[in-house]
């Protein structure tokens, strides 16, 4: 029996993989990979491995969940390296759980090599930070989920003002989307900005707020949103007008100064 390693593929620049990822795709047998994987991350997997695509198509899938399981428990059996290499990392919507349920349930020794999730590697594309002490303490990851053909986003009526939120798969549907988080308390003048192929060579960043998410169009993905007041377009403005009102409200007691 061999052992499966879920691997975190990051955004897409082989340069941002773990140098563990690196070494497992090079000594594999197998790999099972998402279809977000970029061919430079596929480019470091060992030419002796066998490479299947298991990703989804315009909303069709190769193999489905329970096949891709059976799948790895099968591959373990007859290989000694087999890898589930997930885009992103494979503990944020990853499905990995239950991947980690079947591979517990046929006894097969597994370990998880994270990577660099989609909302970090945003950020950074955007040059802003998920949280910052004079912005957000929290941070909320998500993604726009549709229940009948509409947005349920009922986790929008949590969202408070020190919070960020990382909508991952947000889709296409801009407007219909801004209505949605409109719809559920947030205030349409909220910051946000978009980050298409995050660290990859066809990135693109839009900064805009709630009410501007109608307008845009033709945003490739995958992508990524993140809403609140770190994703302004001006935030080092911000936080110089935030520290100036906090020593403005601090002036020291010159009489206590000798």
């Amino acid at each position: 029996m061999g052992k499966v390693y879920l691997v975190g593929a990051g955004p897409g620049d082989p340069e941002l993989l773990t140098l563990k990822a690196a070494r497992i795709l090079a000594s594999a047998d197998v790999v099972l990979h998402d279809a977000l994987v970029t061919p430079q991350v596929l480019a470091l997997v060992s030419p002796k491995a066998r490479v299947i695509d298991v990703g989804k198509r315009c909303g069709q899938k190769l193999l489905t969940q329970d096949e891709i399981n059976a799948y790895l428990v099968h591959a373990a059996a007859h290989s000694e390296v087999v890898v589930r290499l997930k885009s992103g990392d494979p503990l944020i919507f990853g499905r990995a759980g239950e991947e980690i349920e079947a591979l517990r349930g046929a006894g097969v020794d597994f370990e998880i090599v994270p990577g660099i999730t989609s909302a970090v590697a945003a950020a950074a594309a955007a040059r802003i930070s998920l949280t910052d002490r004079r912005f957000a303490s929290q941070v909320l990851f998500t993604t726009a989920h549709r229940k009948g053909g509409t947005f349920d986003l009922g986790w929008a009526r949590t969202i408070s003002a020190d919070m960020t939120v990382a909508i991952y798969m947000p889709g296409v549907a801009y407007a219909e989307l801004a209505n949605a988080l409109v719809e559920n308390g947030v205030d349409p003048q909220t910051p946000c900005v978009v980050v298409s192929r995050a660290a990859q060579a066809s990135q693109q960043v839009f900064h805009t707020d709630v009410a501007g998410l109608a307008s845009l169009g033709g945003i490739g993905a995958p992508a990524l949103l993140i809403v609140g007041r770190v994703a302004h377009s001006d935030a080092e403005s911000m936080a110089a007008d935030v520290w100036r009102q906090l020593r403005d409200n601090a002036e020291p007691d010159t009489q206590q100064i000798t």
